[in-house]
């Protein structure tokens, strides 16, 4: 329904077809107040759906602080076509995909060291080929190989082309 036809309730059309011939035409303050009393239910209803909008939102927020030196866990979704995180991560985060960390001292991850290059990008080698796979498409087959990386776990091996 358009704006026009909610205050009106009439479909818009030229100002010569906007009566039918013999239809009585309201005048004067007639109009104004017909008006008045549709901009106030239109008003009332866009109310009523933004308080229901702002409740399914507001369920699902919740405030949080962080102080300096706190310990924080970043939430990572990988965008469609990135497969590495090392790829397009950016150094500022919505405070949404943070969540609180308890520092723990059982949980410590165990790393090997890695060399590093001075743009932050490091060299990996293939140590072994884990599993192979041939995927079928409508018109053509494509060959899958599940590949271990150094400075990766089995795990971690990826499937790819």
């Amino acid at each position: 329904m358009t704006p026009l036809e909610a205050l009106f309730g009439k479909k818009c059309m030229t100002p010569l077809h906007w009566y039918k011939v013999g239809e009585r035409i309201v005048i004067g303050q007639e109009i104004v107040t017909n008006t008045v009393a549709l901009i106030r239910k239109i008003r009332e209803r866009l109310l009523t759906t933004h308080s229901r909008q702002k409740s399914y939102a507001d369920k699902k927020r919740r405030d949080l602080k962080f102080d300096k030196g706190d310990h924080v866990l970043l939430k990572v979704s990988p965008c469609k076509g990135i497969i590495k995180f090392g790829e397009k991560v950016y150094n500022v985060f919505h405070v949404s995909n943070l969540r609180k960390y308890i520092l723990n001292l059982t949980h410590i991850i165990q790393h090997e060291d890695v060399q590093w290059t001075p743009d932050l990008a490091y060299k990996e080698f293939l140590t072994q080929i884990i599993a192979r796979q041939i995927k079928k498409l409508r018109n053509k087959e494509i060959n899958m190989v599940k590949v271990l990386w150094n400075n990766h776990s089995v795990e971690e091996g990826s499937l790819g082309s």
